[in-house]
């Protein structure tokens, strides 16, 4: 037996530092490895499923248990839905909306975060408090509460335009009974209603974030922007923003993300998959893939189509923000 195997401390002693520092380096991926495996169980797996569906044509349950052979299509999936002319209209309504929603949640969520960080304490955490109420509400569930206030009959929005004075009514809008009003035939009031809801239960997660964000910026520098005459926008532009450009950026990924994958709240409104002008891609999925008759193998295509969208368009904005912090 050799004297280093016999004495320990002259063996941890005689380690190199090259050798002790690879050692060290292997803790965090081995803390990450259980996170790791999760992830890939519950994202990775089903995500390359998908993947694999989108080049096969697939038309029955039967096919998904493995009963029945799968053809195989390759890239027809794909040649189908791109050389469809309905795909550019689902692709113009996703990209229109998920740009408004963005920008309104953007906008009214940094709104509230600037105003929160000018209340006092107690009156802060009162604020934040009922406005986390609508973050913390599922989808679903205020998706319902919004589609009750736009009903036609016992609506809350019909009861107050019903309120309204009939000649006031009829010179604004052109009508005084407003019972019985579809408010979701139209697709264009359809859109203003769902980017209401989106909007209402995305922007608390804005405002609590731009707060976390604004509590890093040194007093300091708001105070002498201020004895130096500046006035509030000039020191938001540029003293804030500049500082909380990393928050904005994550913030503003996260809702691209958020808002091309709406499906919950317009799949409630609409009542199905009924209503095809207001197609967006995520619906536009679902629809294709079960809708009768069934084709997984087409929804599986719209749904990886998606997933690229969104790759390049967060590759894209990733590598504009690096850029940006490169050059300051």
């Amino acid at each position: 037996m050799s004297s280093q195997t016999k004495n320990p401390e002259t063996a941890a002693a005689r380690e190199t530092p090259a050798r002790r520092r690879r050692r060290v380096d292997r803790l965090p991926y081995l803390l990450l490895l259980p996170a790791l495996v999760i992830i890939g169980v519950l994202l990775l797996w089903p995500l390359g499923q998908v993947v694999v569906m989108s080049f096969y044509r697939l038309n029955n349950v039967r096919q998904l248990r493995g009963d029945r052979e799968w053809p195989w299509v390759g890239l027809g999936n794909y040649a189908d839905i791109l050389t469809d002319p309905f795909f550019l209209t689902v692709l113009r309504n996703t990209v229109l909306f998920a740009a408004a929603n963005v920008l309104l949640t953007m906008v009214l969520g940094t709104l509230v975060g600037l105003l929160l960080n000018r209340l006092g304490r107690k009156m802060a955490t009162f604020v934040a408090s009922c406005v986390m109420l609508a973050w913390a509400t599922p989808a679903l569930t205020g998706t319902i509460v919004w589609k009750w206030i736009f009903d036609d009959t016992s609506g809350l929005a019909t009861w107050l335009f019903n309120a309204l004075p009939d000649g006031l009514s009829n010179a604004l809008f052109g009508r005084s009974d407003w019972t019985g009003y579809g408010w979701f035939n139209s697709p264009l009031l359809f859109f203003a209603i769902l980017t209401l809801v989106v909007v209402w239960h995305s922007f608390p997660f804005i405002a609590v974030s731009v707060l976390a964000g604004l509590k890093s910026v040194p007093s300091e520098l708001h105070e002498a922007a201020r004895v130096d005459g500046a006035s509030p926008w000039r020191v938001f532009w540029k003293i804030t923003f500049p500082l909380l450009r990393p928050v904005f950026g994550i913030l503003i990924i996260l809702s691209t993300i958020w808002d091309f994958k709406v499906f919950t709240q317009q799949f409630v409104l609409a009542g199905g998959t009924q209503d095809r002008p207001t197609f967006m891609l995520a619906i536009y999925s679902y629809a294709e893939a079960f809708s009768p008759p069934p084709k997984y193998g087409l929804g599986a295509a719209i749904a990886v189509i998606l997933t690229l969208i969104l790759l390049v368009v967060t590759g894209f904005y990733v590598r504009m923000v690096l850029r940006q912090e490169d050059e300051s």
